[in-house]
């Protein structure tokens, strides 16, 4: 019986994680031939399904001094012929890099201000295998070759899952999304990590690279985040007056230099009754009775009343429309 007189594999495609010789059934091999490790492998060898041995790096002679267990396969099989059958798995112990993870579909998140949220998330990670036994046995099993493509698939399933998860505990609202990046990866880097050293796996850095809410919502964190930048009640009251000119004009009926108007007197109003109201919280008199802002604008809407009821002719309310206005 003939048997090979050197093992070896070259990954050409630069994606394989492992590579079974021969790709189909047990190959015969002799004792004496020469099993070549290349660098960033190692070499599983396994006789009737068992592991016998792990190879490093070098040219190794396949003896029954560095595998002892052939010793008793070979007599027993073969009559006491030196060729045996076995197979060996390849495995490519280099660092995978670019290795992407993302969310097939919107994951659902209980959020605490706005119920549930639909979220899509996706990001990359960095791993390689750390036991090169363990990965044979636990995932490749008996197929001839395993490269990126289906560990990235595999392993997918797992980081979706931990992610929903990790959502749940870190995070109370998505209003609050981009403080918690850093405290996400984080935490999603450990609990990953562990279920990649359960199959022989190792990861090295794991990246969240966006997790995207709705439209609306991120309207609404974009929102939020110009708030609180403004610091100081002063601040505050400012941008929400701004806020308030800015979109008065545009509402219905709203249009010209009198939508101005409103939208001014509705902005200052309301910068004066939050005022009006922390100086009462505070124990302070203020001067709430006497805001021109929110009187003006009751006085408008009792002009406008008159107007509307005959009492007042259309020239009296332009006019008397403009002195309340020159108040402002």
């Amino acid at each position: 019986m003939a048997g090979i007189d050197v093992v070896e594999w070259r990954d050409v495609t630069g994606n394989e994680i492992v590579h079974r010789w021969p790709e189909v059934g047990p190959g015969t091999v002799k004792l004496g031939a020469q099993l070549t490790v290349r660098e960033s492998q190692e070499a599983v060898f396994y006789r009737d399904g068992k592991a016998l041995d792990v190879f490093k790096v070098g040219r190794h002679t396949l003896t029954t001094a560095n595998i002892p267990l052939l010793q008793g396969f070979i007599n027993i099989p073969f009559g006491g012929e030196t060729p045996f059958q076995a197979e060996v798995y390849f495995v490519n112990l280099r660092t995978f890099t670019e290795m992407k993870w993302g969310t097939a579909s919107p994951v659902i998140f209980r959020d605490s201000e706005l119920e549930m949220v639909r979220l899509r998330a996706f990001g990359a990670y960095t791993m390689r295998v750390g036991d090169s036994q363990l990965f044979v046995n636990e995932v490749v099993g008996t197929q001839h070759m395993y490269d990126t493509d289906l560990v990235a698939s595999w392993l997918r399933d797992f980081i979706v899952a931990r992610f929903n998860d990790v959502l749940g505990e870190v995070m109370d609202t998505v209003l609050d999304l981009p403080k918690y990046y850093d405290e996400i990866g984080a935490t999603m880097r450990a609990r990953v990590g562990q279920d990649f050293e359960n199959y022989g796996l190792e990861l090295i850095d794991f990246l969240i690279e966006a997790i995207t809410p709705p439209e609306a919502v991120v309207e609404m964190i974009d929102k939020r985040s110009g708030m609180a930048a403004v610091g100081d009640m002063d601040r505050f009251m400012k941008y929400q007056t701004a806020q308030a000119i800015g979109d008065m004009p545009n509402a219905e009926g709203g249009g010209g230099a009198a939508g101005l108007g409103m939208g001014l007197g509705a902005g200052a109003g309301m910068g004066a009754m939050m005022m009006g109201a922390m100086q009462q919280q505070m124990g302070q008199p203020g001067q709430a009775a006497a805001a021109p802002a929110a009187s003006v604008e009751e006085r408008l809407e009792k002009l406008g009343d008159l107007k509307e009821k005959g009492l007042i002719t259309e020239d009296e309310f332009t006019a008397r429309k403009g002195e309340i206005l020159k108040e402002i």
